[in-house]
């Protein structure tokens, strides 16, 4: 059997790992402001030697069309990041899906000499090509969420965990479920081609491996509202009784409980995916199928400009003894459930 990786399994002592490491939440619950519910409040004041202001420096930042809540979140939070340092000049490309229309993006901040590129690709493999030129042409490149097919293509990568999320969402339906042998689980995935569905799906299994259960049900739609309600109509149809559902994204969520309210079915709980307000709300309600969200974090391109500033400053992170930049960072996927609802909430994006 399939082991899961040790880091992987201490959910509850890493439980708030991912705000603390990206600077949106105080060590001291009583600091947490609840009353802002923006997404942009991702961008927290920074900490420590590194608040100082440096070396002015003009950062890049070019990510996909915010036709999706979370990418909207990552941009607003690559912005308020921006606006949060003096010593920082953001230029932000026009969200785009267009491959071309990106890769153009970045050849213009080559050409206007930026210190630094943040880039959230809409396809990681088109965009190496000109992200190796701007590392070529001396300026760092912190490639987000989306790796690119080559190593030289960035200084630093900054990584949500796919394979984190299915391992979290697994383990908490075998908390509840665990002792139930012949309990029914059911996934709703995402886009089944992308490797993140694929990673997400892997780590899912594995976990449920981990407590004698299985995926019983799967269906996969498309990070759509349109595209979670036709696929849920279908996934119930299919399964007269489920004991648990998880679905991949939060976004596609809003169409799979409108199905689900449609069905009338309610015997189940349902553990969502990224972590959005909405689904937060109706963990909060203590009345809805939805038990639990899994994060992945809207914070990454903010922590993405961070990078890039310490990056053209030739600083370091502050609470490392290394004195340059980790190559690589993963953020942590939590479990948000009504126990913790209210640290999470304030940080959460709008599907």
């Amino acid at each position: 059997m399939s082991r899961i990786p040790r880091r992987y399994l201490s959910a509850a002592a890493l439980i708030s790992a991912t705000l603390l490491v990206s600077g949106c939440l105080s060590n001291d619950p009583e600091e947490v402001n609840t009353e802002d519910n923006d997404a942009a409040a991702a961008a927290a004041e920074p900490a420590g030697d590194n608040a100082e202001p440096g070396e002015e420096v003009v950062i890049g930042f070019s990510g996909p069309a915010a036709g999706h809540g979370w990418i909207g979140a990552i941009t607003e939070g690559a912005q308020a990041q921006g606006e949060e340092f003096e010593d920082v000049d953001l230029r932000v490309s026009e969200g785009t899906d267009d491959v071309n229309q990106q890769i153009s993006q970045i050849e213009q901040f080559i050409n206007d000499d930026v210190d630094a590129i943040v880039v959230l690709p809409f396809d990681g493999a088109a965009l190496t090509e000109v992200a190796t030129e701007a590392m070529e042409a001396g300026i760092p490149v912190v490639n987000v969420d989306r790796e690119f097919s080559s190593p030289f293509a960035a200084r630093t990568t900054i990584l949500g965990d796919n394979y984190g999320m299915g391992v979290s969402a697994g383990e908490y339906i075998c908390e509840q479920l665990g002792d139930q042998e012949d309990a029914v689980v059911a996934e709703i995935a995402g886009i089944d081609s992308l490797p993140l569905t694929q990673d997400r799906s892997e780590g899912f299994e594995q976990a449920l491996s981990d407590c004698g259960l299985d995926v019983d049900n799967r269906v996969a739609a498309d990070f759509t509202v349109a595209g979670g309600e036709s696929a849920t109509a279908n996934l119930l149809q299919a399964a007269p009784e489920i004991d648990a559902i998880w679905n991949h994204d939060d976004d596609q969520g809003v169409g799979v409980l409108a199905a689900i309210e449609n069905a009338g079915r309610d015997e189940f709980f349902m553990v969502g995916g990224a972590g959005s307000a909405n689904m937060m709300r109706e963990i909060e309600s203590g009345d809805s199928v939805v038990e639990a969200t899994v994060i992945y974090p809207a914070t990454q391109a903010a922590d993405g400009v961070r990078l890039a500033r310490l990056l053209a400053q030739g600083r370091a992170l502050g609470d490392l003894v290394q004195i340059e930049v980790p190559r690589e960072i993963q953020l942590y996927a939590p479990v948000v459930t009504e126990e913790n609802v209210d640290q999470y909430l304030p940080y959460a994006f709008e599907s």
